[in-house]
């Protein structure tokens, strides 16, 4: 099997739209684990350095490189990649995307030998420069709605890094930090810097912890001591919010309209020796028309993701605005849905993991004015810092919402929550 080629088909599709880095699942049945590896990393580095790369390609061709690179500016920038940033030795990464190139397009062999080649020469300057800019024009404008040129500028620059793999313990996050030579954030979260193979580590085996950015494990957090309160997470799946509830002993319903993505959550929540009260294969707006009320009712609405983009960098090339307000209407809908589901007295907790403040302050704020029954329940940050470490003041606004962006704390997801109370009866 040609991996430079299988690496080329993800590439392109994951600009398409067509699918993500996780496309790689598709093809583990053929792939051996250290190509599987190689693939995912080729891929990853050519979608966070496409627009450095672009513009150093630039510099050394005449012809104009499309806004979504073609088969052959593709070939180049994976070649550009692998010379920059891997050890592959020159002759061997310029001889393999030479071909590569010509199966695309037979005349572009000589075209794509010179480009790599002069950048074989350079390489020393070129890899020593800061590999910017990371965003498209398409993706900074988006951004431009909510936040100003500076706060971009510092969240590309945090963005444009492979993030930490961030974990979530069910208890002793002191032990298990020290067993895994992690780094304990303030939350309780577990930063590790290099990790190899997820499933041999200490503890995984055993159900100890799961994976879960530190920004997205905030907003249960924030909910303090829930013991037998009874929630509803909506749009539950992979689980990470839900193994949280159980964790802290609350009766839980996990809903998620894909069977499938349910049939994960159920099958985390064993390894982790959690079960909740109830999981449900349903469409929301459904099933929340006839649902029995809860304490909680947790939405992690669908949104653009957008917070996402250090682990999911094809992100930056394919969201724009029309993908926001489509998330936008939907979350719209849900919450005035979710809402119906909360007891008196009970707190409706709403997330999403984006940046723009369409689908998070602006959201909650329209909300609130439409349903005089909830109040926002301001967040501290202390109530979400029990470890205290310094700078978590960052990651509450004024209101008392709770907003992350990729340059705080060393590097965390984007991502936006708001705890809302219904007022008693």
């Amino acid at each position: 099997m040609d991996i430079r080629n299988l690496a080329f088909d993800i590439y392109r599709k994951a600009l398409d739209s067509a699918g993500t880095i996780n496309s790689l699942a598709a093809f583990s049945g053929d792939v051996p684990p250290q190509d599987t590896a190689f693939i995912k990393r080729l891929v990853q580095t050519a979608l966070r350095r496409q627009e450095f790369i672009k513009k150093i390609i630039a510099g050394y061709a005449a012809k104009k490189i499309p806004a979504r690179p073609d088969a052959v500016h593709a070939a180049l920038i994976l070649g550009a990649v692998e010379i920059l940033y891997f050890n592959t030795p020159d002759y061997a990464a310029v001889d393999s995307y030479v071909d590569l190139a010509k199966k695309k397009n037979r005349h572009a062999g000589g075209f794509v030998n010179a480009v790599l080649r002069k950048i074989c020469r350079d390489k020393k300057e070129l890899a020593a420069r800061p590999p910017l800019p990371f965003f498209p024009p398409a993706f900074r404008e988006m951004l431009r709605g909510s936040w100003s040129k500076k706060q971009i500028a510092e969240i590309e620059k945090a963005a444009a890094e492979e993030p930490a793999l961030d974990i979530t313990v069910r208890e002793n996050p002191e032990y298990w930090c020290q067993q895994l030579g992690g780094r304990l954030l303030g939350s309780g979260t577990v930063r590790l810097e290099h990790t190899g193979s997820v499933a041999s580590l200490p503890g995984y085996s055993e159900g100890a912890w799961w994976i879960q950015d530190f920004s997205s494990a905030l907003p249960v957090i924030s909910l303090g001591s829930i013991e037998n309160q009874t929630a509803l997470d909506l749009c539950a799946a992979p689980g990470g919010k839900t193994a949280q509830l159980l964790a802290a002993k609350a009766r839980v319903t996990a809903l998620d309209i894909s069977p499938d993505r349910l049939k994960t959550l159920k099958e985390n929540l064993v390894r982790l020796h959690l079960k909740a009260e109830k999981t449900v294969a349903a469409d929301a707006f459904d099933y929340l028309q006839s649902c029995p009320r809860f304490d909680i009712v947790l939405l992690d609405a669908p949104c653009s993701a957008d917070g996402t983009l250090r682990r999911h960098p094809e992100l930056v090339h394919t969201r724009t605005m029309a993908d926001v307000r489509r998330s936008s209407d939907i979350q719209r809908q849900l919450l005035a849905a979710a809402a119906t589901a909360v007891k008196p007295d009970g707190i409706l907790l709403y997330a999403v993991c984006s940046m723009c403040r369409e689908e998070g302050e602006d959201q909650i704020k329209n909300f609130l004015a439409n349903h005089r029954d909830f109040s926002l329940c301001p967040v501290s940050a202390k109530e979400i810092n029990p470890f205290n470490q310094e700078g978590f003041e960052r990651l509450v606004s004024p209101e008392g919402f709770i907003r992350c962006l990729p340059d705080m704390l060393g590097g965390i997801d984007g991502f936006f929550a708001a705890k809302l109370k219904k007022r008693p009866t």
